[in-house]
This record gives structure tokens, C-alpha cells and sequence, in this order.
């Protein structure tokens, strides 16, 4: 694709190559704020954050 930017090119003509350029960006990540207060748990979730990070331990 070739596009072509003029010298003195105006400010809508600019913005018209960058779409062009740099597409949107599709958010490819984790939406946490999705699932905000919505998991309900059967047990206080220090209790299991702790037991999550102490499984890799060796006795």
C-alpha cells in the first residue's frame, strides 16, 4: 500500500493516512473489571491467595 502525503496537506487529510496507517488496536488482554465483585467465594480470598502461593512449596 502507497499512500502519499503532500506538503501542506491539511489536518482531516492527515488524520484519514494515520487511520489508514495504524489501525485501531484490538485489546487482545484480560478484562478484570469485567468480573468486579462478581465471583462469589465460599472462603475469605486471603485465605486462598495464600494457599495458592504456598503449593509450590517443599515440605
Amino acid at each position: 500500500m502507497i499512500l502519499i502525503l503532500k506538503d501542506g496537506a491539511t489536518t482531516k487529510e492527515i488524520e484519514a493516512i494515520e487511520k489508514k496507517l495504524f489501525p485501531e488496536t484490538v485489546n487482545i488482554g484480560f478484562d478484570a473489571k469485567k468480573y468486579n465483585g462478581r465471583i462469589r467465594m465460599k472462603e475469605d480470598p486471603i485465605i486462598t491467595q495464600g494457599k495458592l502461593r504456598t503449593e509450590w512449596e517443599r515440605d
